[in-house]
C-alpha cells in the first residue's frame, strides 16, 4: 500500500521515467475526470506523444504529434496541429469528445493514435481525481 508525507500534485509528475531520456511532462486538468501529458523520449531520436486519459474508466488516447529519428519513418512536427485537434474537442460539450471521435479526428494529423484501458492510475489521475481510482492499481512514486 502506498503512503504518501504530502499530497501529489502535477508538479510531482513532471519526471524521467526512462533513465535521462523519456519521461512526462506539461500535466492539465481537463475537468470531469479526465487528464492529458505529454510524453517525451530522446535518444538517438526525439518523439512527443499527447496523452488523454479518463480517471474513473481507465480509458486512455494516445498520438504521436512529433518524431525525428524515430527509425525508417520521415521525421514530422504536427504538435499545434494536435493540440488544436485537443483544444477543440475539450472546450465542447464531453458528450461529444468521445475517444473515438477525437481519435477519428487525430486520424489525419498524428501517428500512432491509440486508445486503450489502463489497469494502473495514471499520476495525474492520482494527483487530481484520486476518488475516481476503482479498481485500478494505486499510483506511487517511484524512488
Amino acid at each position: 500500500m502506498a503512503t504518501h508525507a504530502h499530497a501529489l500534485t502535477l508538479a510531482d509528475c513532471t519526471r524521467t521515467t526512462h533513465i535521462s531520456h523519456g519521461g512526462e511532462a506539461d500535466h492539465m486538468d481537463l475537468g470531469e475526470g479526465r487528464v492529458m501529458w505529454r510524453n517525451w523520449w530522446s535518444q538517438e531520436g526525439t518523439a512527443t506523444t499527447f496523452v488523454v486519459a479518463d480517471c474513473a474508466s481507465g480509458e486512455a488516447l494516445s498520438a504521436r504529434a512529433a518524431e525525428e529519428n524515430m527509425g525508417a519513418r520521415h521525421a514530422f512536427d504536427r504538435t499545434d496541429d494536435v493540440l488544436a485537434v485537443l483544444d477543440r474537442h475539450q472546450s465542447g460539450a464531453r458528450v461529444f469528445a468521445t475517444f473515438p471521435r477525437i481519435a477519428d479526428d487525430l486520424g489525419n494529423i498524428a501517428r500512432d493514435v491509440a486508445i486503450s484501458t489502463d489497469v494502473q492510475e495514471s499520476c495525474a489521475c492520482a494527483a487530481l481525481y484520486p476518488e475516481l481510482r476503482g479498481d485500478k492499481t494505486e499510483f506511487a512514486l517511484a524512488g
